[in-house]
């Protein structure tokens, strides 16, 4: 492809889709774009959904991130609730084939479409998941009679779930299968302190309790576990991850078990002419040499920009600090950069992680001599005056020096 694409076919119209369409009209993009999206909804914010859609506090429409005539501004053409079922490259570009059969031709193609959630084996349909809105209005209507609730995976979904839970005043039990809660977000050394809000916020924690199946519950749901344990609620939900949603790509010959495989600005490994965005890419990493996936929020959006302008052959934007939080019990959880590259963890302020008040505590997860990325707990004030240090790689002296200015 040279010069400006004539088609430029979007796959997944969640916040990765939206946000590349639109960094490709701001980019200069002149040509025609069109938006897949296999769910009917207008493209919607996530977050919200385990938090004040699952509370009642806010009502569906407010997820909201683009109106009907946000497309029409931007020169968009959308195909809602019309998923893409196969992608047939060519030398002139790409076939998109949807659902119903109509086929898309586009000289550009962005995967960005995104995970549905992981199931256990056997998992009853009864029991929920928590990816879509349509989930969440599910779950919703669930815990305005139960009076009890079972959640499986102590990660952030886990965690949110069981807070809006809590301030319905249900009683609420996690179950996570490893040994420190939210370990994949936030490590071994400071994952217990996102423990402490599921117990301190009245939540019975079982942490290491591996579940070998589900069982008969004439009133609800209850799963058996590898020591003999029978645990049961009212009603119970899911909340171990997603997988990527790239089933439609079969026959391609492309591995796709850990996402999509990118260059450093989201082109695919194999496919000319065909970026991805979001959770389902799995970019080259330089700091490791190998590749990184980043799913959350924040991410997405970096990724369409940085895609937008690689699609129009211009330079990529400064690079961005990875970027995640949570909200949770009253508190907000707070991650800049890498944790999973840090060898040692070091606590700038407050005493959470030793056994004090979880509430302004900051973490510094430091490689060799260098902060790789900073963790806190309802501390942004704190949290923010480490972005520059994160994003320079600065010495822990650095890190160590800030902290005493800001006590």
């Amino acid at each position: 492809m040279t010069g400006q694409p004539e088609h430029v076919v979007i796959v997944g119209a969640g916040l990765g889709g939206l946000r590349t369409a639109q960094q490709l009209r701001s980019a200069g993009l002149q040509g025609r774009i069109s938006l897949v999206g296999a769910e009917s909804h207008l493209p919607y914010d996530r977050p919200p959904l385990s938090k004040q859609v699952l509370t009642g506090e806010w009502h569906p429409e407010r997820t909201g991130l683009a109106e009907p005539d946000t497309f029409d501004e931007l020169g968009v053409r959308t195909h809602l609730g019309n998923p893409a079922v196969a992608l047939r490259p060519g030398d002139r570009g790409h076939e998109l084939e949807l659902a119903d059969g109509a086929a898309l031709h586009g000289d550009a193609i962005v995967i960005a479409t995104g995970l549905v959630a992981r199931e256990l084996p056997d998992q009853p349909a009864h029991v929920h998941t928590l990816r879509t809105l349509d989930d969440a209005l599910a779950l919703r209507a669930t815990l305005e009679t139960a009076s009890s609730l079972l959640v499986v995976g102590a990660g952030f979904i886990g965690a949110e779930v069981a807070s809006s839970a809590r301030t319905r005043g249900i009683a609420v039990t996690v179950v996570e299968a490893l040994d420190v809660p939210a370990a994949h977000a936030l490590g071994p050394h400071v994952g217990p302190v996102a423990g402490r809000l599921l117990t301190e916020g009245g939540v019975a924690l079982h942490t290491g309790a591996k579940i070998t199946r589900f069982g008969d519950a004439p009133d609800g749901v209850a799963v058996e576990l590898a020591d003999g344990r029978r645990i049961g609620a009212e009603a119970a939900v899911v909340g171990i991850g997603g997988v990527a949603r790239l089933d439609w790509l079969a026959g391609l010959g492309l591995d796709t078990s850990g996402g999509l495989a990118c260059g450093p600005t989201g082109r695919v490994h194999g496919l000319e002419g065909v970026w991805a965005v979001g959770d389902v890419a799995s970019w080259d990493d330089p700091a490791t040499g190998g590749r990184y996936r980043h799913e959350h929020w924040t991410s997405a959006g970096d990724q369409a920009t940085i895609a937008a302008r690689d699609v129009l052959g211009a330079p990529p934007p400064q690079a961005a600090v990875p970027y995640c939080w949570s909200d949770q019990f009253g508190l907000k959880i707070q991650i800049l950069g890498r944790p999973e590259l840090g060898d040692e963890v070091v606590q700038l302020h407050g005493a959470g992680l030793d056994s004090g008040p979880v509430r302004g505590t900051v973490a510094a997860y430091v490689a060799g001599d260098r902060v790789v990325a900073v963790a806190g707990f309802g501390a942004a004030r704190l949290v923010a005056r480490y972005r520059p240090l994160v994003a320079a790689g600065a010495p822990l002296s650095e890190a160590r020096a800030t902290a005493a200015a800001l006590s």
